[in-house]
């Protein structure tokens, strides 16, 4: 296909960074615009933002011009947009921009939970794109507002989407969670090294709802939560990029460990057989080793975009545990949302 303009809303975050380098060179998608703050607005790109990720940003984008994130018809963005906002003004922004027409993909939490705003982990729950004609409906706008989970989730969801069909009725999760999801200046050096901080705001009540969400159905035009019970423990801990999960599971049918295992390995979902680019060959891959996954070694393999499973053995509590592991920044964040738009894209959803 000939390739799409893009713009990235928050731009000079650490999210925005991502989505920059993740972008760059992308087969289907060309970055063309810029939006930040207003004090950003105006300044090249290399004068507005430090570049907080490894190497330096792409030449062309430090040569370009930052737009303020609003909609303007004097320079108009593109109409797909991924949104790399603060939560404390996503929401009026994101909201403006659909209103003005524009498809925007987001990573901010402020939509994640209205029952017709798809939260997307395309593996998992593709037809959940099937609200967004009541999305419109209900907003009365042209463009749309799609969202990805939190970082955390998506490892859980990834890992919990191959089980789906053997009924999920409880899961406890606890996290161990990189210092970069936390984004910049992140959390004080003091804290974190030689240490493990056992709370992150308002994250484990994210990760129950949001999970229940993804693994729920579409009903009237609606998403319905699916009715299973989650608890979660959230921690941060010294490590640099990727989600660590313990998880425990209680499952309606009898399962043997052997026939997790190749649900695992065998799961495929509609990003892999529409072969979209930035779709991991294999999304959810178990390890045999009996230390893995670890996030030095696996967060960035395949591209950063799969869930690795490990240590998986029988629970004394509920059914069966195992470790989960995905990147934090790429699959939980940047990564994930352009997935999104590339199903949107194969699916005509872009106009």
């Amino acid at each position: 296909m000939n390739k799409m303009n893009v713009g990235v809303l928050g731009a000079t975050g650490m999210v925005g960074q991502q989505f920059i380098r993740f972008l760059e060179g992308h087969p289907w998608f060309d970055l063309t615009w810029l939006g930040a703050s207003e004090r950003s607005a105006g300044k090249l790109y290399r004068d507005a933002a430090k570049w907080n990720l490894s190497g330096t940003a792409p030449g062309h984008i430090a040569l370009t011009e930052v737009s303020a994130a609003r909609p303007d018809s004097k320079n108009p963005a593109p109409k797909l947009l991924f949104s790399a906002m603060d939560a404390s003004v996503a929401t009026e922004i994101e909201r403006a921009f659909a209103q003005a027409g524009h498809i925007v993909v987001s990573n901010s939490r402020n939509h994640r939970m209205e029952h017709d705003v798809p939260l997307l982990v395309p593996e998992v729950n593709a037809d959940h794109l099937a609200v967004l004609d009541a999305q419109r409906r209900r907003f009365g706008w042209p463009g749309a507002i799609v969202t990805n989970p939190n970082c955390s989730t998506v490892t859980l969801t990834m890992a919990l989407g191959p089980l789906k069909r053997y009924g999920i009725k409880r899961v406890v999760v606890t996290t161990m969670q990189a210092v970069s999801g936390a984004g910049y200046p992140g959390v004080p050096s003091m804290d974190i090294l030689g240490n493990v901080v056992p709370y992150i705001g308002n994250e484990e009540e994210k990760m129950q709802e949001e999970t229940q969400k993804i693994l729920g159905s579409i009903s009237a035009d609606r998403i319905v939560s699916l009715d299973a019970r989650l608890s979660a423990h959230c921690n941060r801990v010294a490590v640099i990029d990727g989600h660590t999960l313990a998880v425990s599971v209680e499952l309606e049918a009898r399962l043997s460990a052997e026939e997790i295992i190749q649900a695992l390995n065998s799961y495929r979902g509609v990003p892999q057989k529409m072969q979209l680019p930035s779709a991991p060959a294999r999304p959810v891959q178990y390890l045999e080793e009996p230390d893995r996954p670890q996030p030095r070694r696996d967060a960035e393999r395949d591209g950063g975009m799969a869930c690795f499973v490990g240590r998986l053995r029988p629970c004394p509590v509920l059914d069966w545990k195992f470790v989960a592991l995905a990147h934090n920044t790429i699959r939980g964040a940047a990564g994930a949302a352009v997935l999104n738009a590339e199903l949107m894209a194969a699916q005509g959803l872009l106009g």
